[in-house]
Parts: C-alpha cells; sequence; structure tokens
C-alpha cells in the first residue's frame, strides 16, 4: 500500500518536520490516563493541566526530547499495605506531546493531584529580506573543502 503524503507538493519546500510530527501523533498511544486539559493563560502563555492524583512530585518526570515533551509517572508499589478493594491503580504512565518550534517551558507545579506546566510562545516576528539577483557569468569560480563539499560562487568575477 502507497502511503500519501500530505507535504507532497512541490510549493511546500522543507516541511518534512511536520510530516514527522504528525506520524509521530499518528502513532502515540490513545491510551486516556492521566486526563489532561490545555488551556491558553494569555496571548502568549499556555498551560497543560494533568490529573496525577496520588502521585508524589519525586515520582513524576518531565522531559523535552527532540521538539517532544515527555510526561512520565512512576509509582513504587508498597507490599505492605492490604486491600479489601481496589479501585485507584498504581500505575505508571507516558504521555507525551510534540511542542512547536520555539516553544519555551516557564516552570511546572503540583497543586492538590493536578500537574500544572507552563508554556510560553516566542514572538514571531514578520521579516522581509530582499534578495540580490547577481548577473551570471560564463565563467564561475568554485572550491573544494577538506569535506568534500564545494562551495561555488556565481557572482559576475570581476576583470
Amino acid at each position: 500500500m502507497t502511503r500519501l503524503s500530505l507535504f507532497n507538493s512541490p510549493l511546500l519546500l522543507g516541511f518534512d518536520q511536520f510530516e514527522r510530527a504528525l506520524d509521530h501523533i499518528s502513532k502515540a498511544s490513545s491510551d486516556g490516563y492521566p486526563p489532561y486539559n490545555i488551556e491558553q493563560l494569555d496571548e502568549d502563555g499556555l498551560q497543560i493541566t494533568l490529573a496525577v492524583a496520588g502521585f508524589a512530585q519525586d515520582e513524576l518526570s518531565i522531559v523535552v526530547e527532540d521538539n517532544q515533551l515527555v510526561v512520565r509517572g512512576r509509582q513504587e508499589e508498597n507490599d505492605e499495605r492490604i486491600f479489601l478493594h481496589r479501585g485507584i491503580a498504581a500505575r505508571q504512565f507516558q504521555r507525551s506531546f510534540v511542542l512547536a518550534e520555539g516553544i519555551e517551558i516557564t516552570g511546572a507545579s503540583l497543586d492538590n493531584g493536578l500537574l500544572n506546566i507552563k508554556f510560553a510562545r516566542p514572538k514571531v516576528e514578520k521579516r522581509a529580506r530582499t534578495i540580490e539577483i547577481n548577473a551570471a557569468s560564463e565563467k564561475t569560480s568554485s572550491s573544494g573543502d577538506k569535506d568534500g563539499t564545494v562551495e561555488v560562487d556565481f557572482r559576475k568575477e570581476a576583470s
């Protein structure tokens, strides 16, 4: 079966990373534990809140790996306790979120069983750049580098 790419248009150059992110999201686990909220705090601020009741601060970890936020929780089993009914499972979890380029984590806190992770989106500056068009010459200069790359200068050579 051939795979249809969303970004196969010749007008979408350099969007390979988005395609990889979408692939990762589609392969992510559909496990709903722990439940979470994502809220916008202000124009540039976001917060993810995970319900992690029963987890202590030292049983949780937050790591950013290649633009991916990974929250892990692992509770240690206490064999000394005897349960007559066990409806609250002591289980481990891993919840992942793909972050946009430039998103910064500004802090995390654990309050009443809720893990709050705050983010800041960088301000996007609109910028325009004019590219100089140089006249083509019949002869171009080139020089080889130690690693095998070749640098080519297409600017018109001075006579």
